[in-house]
């Protein structure tokens, strides 16, 4: 027989609880741009091949992001939805690879503060209709164009390259500066899965012994030959060469994001 009790504690949380929050993932990178704008439409075609809603934002403020990679980047942004120069509908872009995109901002200024805040509204109401938000966004040292970027789940892009480690330490350091202390995602890319390991573990020790700052591994994939024809055709890799070793990865990668998703993420997780 149910208990009654525990049905009714159970109910009433969920009520106070409200509405599911969406899951928000900013990507920044240490690698070159083309990399990062590859892993993401993979790893978003992977979570949304497992059932998941995923909406790719695009928050560059260069002219190369995954909005433009995908080609959809001639048109309105959500700077202008909060503009109310259009609706919301009119910016979000269904693609061939199963997820929605949209560009923030296209590289245009916010003008003040109060512009700001409706772009973050009009950032906060979209986010509610996904259940994945992935963030393709930039750092300059200061802030992220909408505040949650700041407080959901942050992952940082890097290769096993001492260059690209270095970048990938400086960042997490100016993030940690910025924001405090708090959890970062590290995803490796370009690296066999042993290189990948000695990569995170070097990364994870530096962070821990000389910022207090948790790393946490979220998969890695190597370089492969299939992702650059599977993006010559317009295509995710897991789609069109589902045997490849990039894809075996990123479907990892996908089912590891899964496993994160708790409702915070590992954002609220300290050491």
């Amino acid at each position: 027989m149910a208990n009654f009790d525990f049905d009714q504690a159970e109910g009433l949380r969920r009520m106070l609880a409200g509405p599911p929050r969406p899951r928000i993932v900013t990507f920044l990178s240490a690698t070159p741009q083309d990399d990062k704008g590859a892993m993401l439409v993979n790893l978003g075609a992977s979570l949304a091949r497992n059932g998941n809603d995923v909406l790719l934002v695009d928050a560059c403020a260069s002219a190369h992001g995954v909005a433009s990679r995908l080609g959809v980047d001639n048109g309105a942004s959500l700077l202008n939805v909060a503009r109310q120069e259009c609706g919301l509908n009119q910016v979000v872009h269904q693609v061939p690879q199963g997820f929605n995109v949209v560009s923030m901002t296209r590289g245009e200024a916010r003008n003040g503060p109060a512009e700001s805040r409706r772009l973050a509204k009009a950032f906060d109401v979209m986010a509610t209709q996904a259940g994945i938000v992935l963030v393709d966004g930039e750092f300059d040292g200061e802030a992220f164009p909408v505040p949650v970027m700041a407080s959901s789940e942050i992952v940082v892009q890097v290769s096993n390259s001492a260059t690209s480690i270095k970048n990938a330490y400086m960042m997490i350091k100016r993030l940690n500066h910025e924001l405090g202390r708090r959890p970062f995602g590290i995803v490796v890319t370009g690296a066999s899965e042993a290189e990948a390991r000695v990569v995170y573990d070097n990364m994870a020790q530096a962070a821990s012994r000389y910022l207090a700052v948790n790393l946490v591994s979220m998969g890695s994939v190597p370089a492969d030959e299939y992702l650059h024809r599977a993006a010559r055709l317009g295509r995710a890799v897991v789609d069109a060469f589902p045997l490849a070793g990039a894809s075996v990865a990123f479907r990892q990668m996908a089912g590891r994001f899964a496993l994160a998703g708790a409702p915070e993420g590992f954002a609220g997780s300290v050491n």
